[in-house]
């Protein structure tokens, strides 16, 4: 069997490679536009705009973040059992306190975010710490503690720039192709590069953005199970947040993969594959199977 540190390295390695398949389409987006147009600054402005972005993205992640979703940082003295209980995990952990937020929220939900475990933040909902029990949310600020540690904020936060920005381009596109349509090459194959570029390349994009979700949400449960060595914990948190039917207020589409199970409309199902493959989450079922199916002795994923 696969250890957990052979899957988060193998996971990482994925996760690289599929951001740099954002890139690529960018780039591929531009090009499309420009060669249509016949205008290569669009080509130039497109990767700019990308980069711009990224490296935005890079150093205000965790302030866009803590804006949208209106959450304000909790002083020691306001809850100092919640501000030990990160402490302590941070020990074992091997990680600096990160700062820690609050959202005024009765949604029990979490989310990481920053830049690196130097810059880091956790945001918890004041739903998740009243609604749980100490050894669950112990597991989710184990969780997301694990998302510092692996550096999934900063990544989760690249890939919510770049997709936005495969968004822009293809609204670009459908606008340039409206006011513009006489001016663009008349060839049957120009069309077809310019309804991949409107289409498909916004869906994939999305795609591979709740692919690399999906993933390191297994990977966090699992090593909050290790660092917390208690697998149970995490698994009822998870199945309290399941069953509460209130979204939270301030969570978007854009943010939604951040925490640590939708935020969302919790009644909506993901029963068929398409709903499955757009949801930004693994199935809550399936999460706590899997912690139930760790083995902490050998550190093995089952």
């Amino acid at each position: 069997m696969p250890s957990l540190y052979t899957k988060a390295r193998n996971n990482q390695y994925k996760s690289y490679f599929l951001l740099s398949l954002f890139f690529v389409l960018i780039v591929l987006a531009g090009w499309g536009l420009s060669y249509i147009y016949e205008d290569p600054f669009i080509l130039y402005f497109a990767v700019f705009i990308s980069i711009v972005l990224t490296v935005f993205s890079y150093w205000n992640s965790d302030k866009l973040v803590l804006s949208f979703t209106k959450a304000k940082e909790l002083k020691f003295e306001d809850n100092k059992e919640i501000y030990r209980l990160v402490e302590n995990l941070c020990i074992t952990a091997g990680l600096p306190v990160p700062k820690i937020y609050i959202i005024e929220d009765n949604s029990p939900n979490a989310f990481a975010t920053g830049r690196d475990k130097d810059h880091a933040v956790i945001a918890l909902t004041t739903g998740i710490i009243n609604k749980l029990e100490k050894s669950e949310l112990e597991g989710v600020i184990a969780h997301e503690l694990s998302h510092i540690g692996n550096r999934d904020i900063l990544l989760a936060t690249l890939i919510t720039v770049l997709v936005g920005g495969i968004v822009m381009l293809a609204d670009y596109l459908r606008y340039a192709s409206f006011f513009r349509g006489s001016d663009r090459k008349n060839s049957g194959w120009t069309g077809m590069i310019l309804l991949v570029l409107i289409i498909i390349a916004p869906i994939f994009a999305y795609l591979l953005k709740f692919s690399i979700s999906r993933q390191r949400e297994y990977l966090a449960d699992a090593d909050a199970a290790l660092l917390t060595r208690y697998p149970e914990g995490l698994a009822r948190a998870l199945e309290k947040i399941s069953v509460d039917p209130l979204p939270v207020k301030t969570a978007n589409k854009s943010t939604a993969h951040l925490f640590i199970a939708s935020p969302l409309n919790k009644n909506l199902k993901q029963g068929n594959a398409i709903s499955r493959a757009f949801a930004t989450h693994p199935p809550i079922s399936e999460r706590v199977k899997r912690l139930r199916g760790i083995d902490i002795h050998r550190e093995e994923i089952v």
